[in-house]
């Protein structure tokens, strides 16, 4: 039996009402309809979570403050640290790719860590929270999917493999230093349970306060995941604009993903970069550069260069159409399953930035003058564009259209048949 003071959720991915359990050690609450997770028990409390946090900042630090990679090529060297990329683009003329650089590889993850900090520090001292907090933790959420270490760490092995043939590499301190941040700031992620901090920034709201209200007007803020009687005006608890689905869903995916269908082409067709060396210039496209991946017998980064730069784009945007598709025939079928594939591409998209990551470590540090010089081109341009599309893309998709369009199709047949 439900306990009137038990939280009230409803589910981020189809909608669905729930109402919480209290807390147990190996507590993991799933939506009952499309299995997604609405809570995890989180060890270790937001001390530990602090501490993490503290720790990443402090990598964070160390891994942009000295050389990640140095390329040595006819006794000149070259060395890059993690903001030479950003320079490298910014210097060649692509300012657009520098500041995309700039903003997911060093400002986003730096504003993750610090905005955590802010915002759990205080709550974990047992004391109430900062001014700003719910809107600082809201960004900090935000931002979580365009903070792209990691994906930086993958685009330095495929960098390191092409050049490994070509000069003697060395990497740095600060290579150590952001592989160490990575494992940590997961672990952070890991420790802390977004939902006990939203608790403690205001009490998510209770089974007793929900009873009276209509079921069908109860509408959750779909950044802290509160719960409120209507869909008007602003969420009480972290200041987001309320919608009951997200506006123009379906009209502002086809859109978004119609554009990124058209920048595929130039992205493929166009050269990403161009390799100078000693005078001749080669340019290279995707597809080259994994023949090329190939013909050096490098199998295993040829492939990850293949999956995440030609597969993963393509199963994005077919993935999505056919979400898209899928709603506006108000399909009842393998509702589950559609919302995993959601899930799907919601997680890999930021992957595909694996090239752009690659080009500009190697325009970073292949600077030799009329020895060697790498240098992006368009294509380069193309590819992020469609890279940053289908990620906003997805993320103006909304998943709960898939459980709502049968739903109203058989509300209307009920009322066609009175």
């Amino acid at each position: 039996m439900t306990a009137p003071d038990h939280p009230i959720l409803l589910c981020h991915d189809c909608g669905a009402p729930h109402a919480l359990p209290p807390v147990l050690p190996g507590h993991r609450a799933e939506c009952h309809r499309c299995g997604a997770v609405l809570r995890h028990f989180r060890t270790g409390g937001l001390g530990h979570a602090v501490a993490l946090a503290i720790a990443s900042t402090i990598l964070f630090i160390t891994a942009n403050l000295f050389p990640i990679l140095t390329f040595e090529l006819e006794g000149r060297a070259q060395a890059a640290t993690l903001l030479s990329g950003s320079v490298a683009l910014w210097d060649g003329g692509y300012e657009v790719l520098g500041v995309l650089v700039f903003f997911v590889l060093f400002l986003a993850p730096l504003a993750q860590v610090l905005g955590t900090l802010y915002v759990v520090t205080p709550l974990a001292a047992g004391r109430t929270a900062a001014p700003g907090a719910a809107w600082t933790f809201r960004t900090v959420a935000r931002l979580r999917r365009w903070a792209m270490a990691e994906v930086f760490l993958l685009g330095l092995i495929v960098a390191y493999v092409k050049l490994s043939d070509l000069a003697e590499l060395e990497p740095g301190v600060s290579l150590a230093a952001l592989v160490a941040f990575i494992l940590v700031q997961v672990w952070g992620e890991a420790s802390l349970s977004p939902f006990e901090v939203w608790e403690r920034i205001a009490p998510q709201t209770r089974v007793a306060q929900a009873a009276n209200a209509d079921p069908e007007r109860l509408t959750a803020c779909h950044d802290c995941h509160q719960v409120v009687a209507g869909a008007e005006g602003a969420c009480p608890r972290c200041g987001a604009r309320l919608h009951h689905r997200k506006p123009n869903s379906l009209p502002r995916g086809w859109a978004l993903i119609s554009a990124a269908t058209i920048l595929y082409i130039p992205a493929n067709l166009l050269p990403i970069m161009t390799v100078v060396y000693f005078g001749a210039g080669q340019p290279d496209t995707i597809l080259s550069g994994v023949e090329a991946l190939i013909a050096a017998e490098m199998w295993p980064v040829a492939l990850l260069v293949f999956f995440a730069s030609i597969t993963v784009p393509v199963l994005k945007l077919v993935g999505l159409a056919y979400l898209l598709w899928s709603v506006q025939r108000r399909s009842a079928k393998r509702q589950r399953d559609r919302t995993r594939l959601y899930r799907l591409i919601e997680g890999v998209g930021r992957w595909s930035m694996v090239d752009i990551f690659m080009i500009s470590l190697l325009a970073a540090l292949v600077q030799l003058g009329a020895i060697a010089t790498i240098h992006a081109e368009l294509g380069a341009v193309a590819f992020a564009a469609v890279v940053i599309i289908t990620m906003l893309a997805s993320d103006s998709f909304d998943p709960r259209l898939i459980w709502d369009a049968p739903l109203h199709q058989a509300q209307r047949q009920d009322s066609s048949h009175d």
